[in-house]
């Protein structure tokens, strides 16, 4: 199994403001806590996302790269306003380990998505045999559809399912509509199935509701496109690293040997050009 998608942390409050206090997330979350909880779920393989928006985060990450067979690929971030973006991307590109870039979209307005240096900096990335992973809500999805669409050589991945405004008992038919229009953009390869339960209201996500995000991604995006991600530590909030990985292999266990390997390894191997 390859986990799509985790991040790794040097705790301070300073640093990450937005992580609760006294959760279990308020901690280091470093290589050693990595392999533990990928040896317990059997993930052979992950890739680190970045969790800060400087350009320190990428080479902090690259350097836990280097500590560990168990990082397979690196998401950093860089600087994709600024118009000499593309020598931090050739710098950074020199370790084989960096495969993308991502900007925390979520957290900007919906005019920053359009932003003609913003898209100067994305238009780099191809170059670099890099891919970008793209990070919304669900309510930012009619703008992302306008970002992809601007990109059209960019590869790009999309983060946590888009994180739905999800409820116990239902599937958002907004959501739903959405990911069909952003399925029909060939530039978008691989979607995470990550990050779901932390959509939830607290006291949420029950296993109904999950199963059925589960399947109207496969439908949406196809077993070629779907893959595996924990979201870890974050997913710590609602459940453990085990527990996340094992829900997944069960959503899977009824597919075809090659369409579970699609989504538990390999899709994230084609995506970040992972041997």
């Amino acid at each position: 199994m390859i986990d799509s998608h985790h991040h790794l942390w040097q705790y301070s409050k300073t640093d990450y403001p937005w992580i609760p206090e006294n959760s279990p997330l308020a901690k280091d979350h470093l290589v050693p806590e990595l392999e533990s909880v990928t040896s317990v779920a059997g993930v052979t393989g992950t890739v680190v996302v970045q969790a800060k928006q400087v350009i320190e985060e990428s080479d902090f990450l690259l350097s836990l790269a280097d500590q560990t067979n168990r990082i397979k690929a690196v998401v950093g971030w860089v600087p994709l306003i600024d118009e000499n973006v593309g020598k931090e991307l050739e710098r950074l590109t020199i370790h084989p380990k960096f495969g993308g870039v991502r900007h925390v979209l979520q957290e900007e307005p919906d005019e920053y998505f359009l932003r003609d240096d913003f898209h100067r900096g994305l238009s780099k990335i191809p170059a670099y045999d890099l891919v970008y992973d793209l990070l919304i809500f669900q309510r930012q999805i009619p703008v992302a559809l306008q970002l992809v669409d601007r990109q059209p050589a960019l590869p790009i991945i999309l983060d946590h399912i888009a994180k739905p405004e999800a409820r116990n008992g239902r599937v958002d038919s907004a959501w739903r509509s959405g990911m069909k229009e952003l399925a029909k953009r060939d530039n978008i390869t691989g979607v995470k199935f990550s990050g779901i339960l932390t959509e939830f209201p607290e006291g949420e996500g029950d296993p109904e509701t999950i199963t059925a995000y589960f399947n109207e991604t496969l439908e949406i995006f196809g077993p070629k496109r779907v893959m595996f991600g924990t979201d870890w530590p974050v997913c710590l909030l609602r459940t453990s690293y085990s527990d996340w990985a094992k829900t997944v292999q069960s959503l899977t266990s009824q597919l075809s040997e090659t369409d579970q390997r699609a989504i538990l390894s390999g899709n994230a191997e084609r995506c970040y050009g992972i041997s």
